[in-house]
């Protein structure tokens, strides 16, 4: 059996599962338990994943500054109150209308190979509840986030503004077309699969830039995938990871 046919998915926004291994090992919170030692055992779990998952990336750690970002950032802020309790177990888990928050395996990998600099401007497809824009904004100068779902766009930058992520903006609509008004971007992020890379992306990609989304099928397996700019606008592509990810909507 291939390497791609041994790595099983479920459908949500960036979580891995299967004979990898990639299954929570981290016991479920109580309302006691000190977040902050649970941050730093989800680190040490996204460490060993990253690990197991070398022979796809390439990395036997990521970037120093994403995992201490993930571990500073309380990912229990950005889940439903009932689930506060499953926050840092290694997996996705629901936000409500039909979305999930991203596994942190997935939102450390993703932020890494993005390769964030302190004066970098990011756009973000997918907001969700907010997370993976608020990991980032702890590394660059600025995010730009669009959700295409109203009510998640609504108290995500909420949520965003009361936790003190002041250089995050976010915005309601469909994200295939990008954001032209802050345009041109150091990096893109897009956490749902796409049939094809949008060329408006591409367009506001900066020369030099990078943008992150998984190519593929709907409700298959997808590859994320890695295109770079260069200085003279040329682009490539690379496939980095078998996932599956929940479809890019909207009216395109």
């Amino acid at each position: 059996m291939s390497g791609f046919k041994k790595l099983a998915s479920i459908y949500c926004r960036g979580f891995i599962l299967g004979m990898l291994g990639l299954v929570c090992a981290i016991p479920c919170a109580g309302a006691a338990e000190d977040y902050t030692v649970l941050r730093q055992r989800l680190v040490e779990e996204v460490s060993e994943d990253v690990i197991r998952t070398r022979a796809y990336t390439g990395k036997g750690a990521l970037d120093e500054r994403v995992m201490r970002v993930l571990g500073m950032v309380g990912r229990h802020r950005f889940v439903p109150a009932n689930l506060q309790s499953q926050a840092y177990e290694n997996r996705p888990l629901p936000i409500g209308y039909g979305q999930t928050i991203s596994q942190p395996y997935i939102v450390a990998l993703m932020t890494d190979l993005l390769e964030p600099e302190a004066g970098d401007v990011v756009l973000e497809i997918g907001t969700g509840s907010g997370y993976q824009a608020a990991v980032l904004s702890r590394l660059v100068d600025r995010v730009y986030t669009i959700e295409i779902i109203p009510e998640l766009a609504e108290s995500a930058s909420e949520r965003l503004k009361r936790l003190g992520f002041a250089n995050v903006e976010v915005k309601n609509a469909d994200g295939y077309f990008g954001w032209q008004e802050h345009a041109p971007f150091d990096a893109i992020i897009v956490t749902a699969a796409s049939s094809h890379i949008p060329p408006s992306l591409v367009q506001q990609l900066k020369p030099g830039g990078v943008l992150m989304i998984p190519v593929g099928p709907v409700f298959q397996v997808q590859q994320l995938s890695l295109v770079k700019k260069d200085a003279d606008g040329e682009v490539t592509i690379r496939q980095v990871l078998p996932v599956r990810f929940v479809p890019f909507t909207g009216e395109h």
